[in-house]
């Protein structure tokens, strides 16, 4: 079958579907909706102990910040990437704001080493912090996969791991307000690092997720 014949028989088959707002304030109300879910986790679980000391460390505001900052811009790439002819370039707007904030926990290793040695990177087994951002990052990644799907699969397993790590990297941002780690390599690798597993691991069924649509060309014929 010729392109232009295939164009002409998908167009008489096709079903007239309601445009959809903007990438970015879908993202929006997506980052509303999850930040008050959020907030109502810090809140049943409380501030920690240390926060007010925390809070004044410049190193704590910058990881706090790079977390959320992740969490908006790979929401807003992740429905950018449903939108066919939008810029590449977009789809790597959380990742600056992701290398910041692996920056600025490396630079909390390296202090606790300055001032401990090697007890300073002691790592201690923590697997119950990978399972507390596997169950609360649910809602939100629910909420944002259920929107993205309905915009178009162009690249599936992109837009499942950035919206995965949108729901991911908050409700990290969430748990340094209320879950104390002692030290910088422990939230690198039980924090972090959970995100980018859980990223990654989701992305890796990006196609089923959001349910990649085939043409039964045939059926056309």
């Amino acid at each position: 079958m010729k392109s232009e014949e295939l164009a002409r028989r998908l167009a008489a088959s096709a079903r007239p579907v309601q445009r959809l707002p903007h990438p970015i304030w879908r993202a929006m109300m997506w980052f509303v909706f999850s930040l008050a879910y959020a907030g109502a986790l810090v809140l049943v679980m409380g501030l920690r102990t240390d926060f007010s000391a925390r809070i004044a460390e410049p190193r704590f505001v910058i990881e706090l910040s790079a977390a959320v900052l992740t969490s908006m811009m790979a929401a807003a790439a992740a429905f950018c990437s449903t939108c066919p002819g939008r810029p590449i370039w977009e789809r790597l707007a959380p990742f600056p704001f992701l290398l910041v904030w692996l920056a600025s926990l490396g630079e909390g290793c390296w202090r606790d080493w300055s001032l401990h040695g090697l007890p300073g990177l002691a790592v201690q087994p923590e697997l119950s912090c990978f399972w507390k951002i596997v169950i609360s990052s649910a809602p939100p990644a629910i909420l944002i996969l259920l929107m993205v799907r309905r915009g178009a699969p162009i690249a599936p397993y992109l837009t499942t791991g950035l919206a995965t790590l949108a729901a991911a990297s908050l409700v990290a941002a969430a748990m340094l307000l209320f879950h104390r780690q002692e030290s910088s390599i422990m939230v690198l690798i039980w924090q972090f690092g959970s995100v980018i597993v859980l990223s990654g691991f989701t992305a890796f069924f990006g196609r089923q997720i959001l349910g990649w649509r085939t043409i039964d060309i045939p059926s056309l014929e």
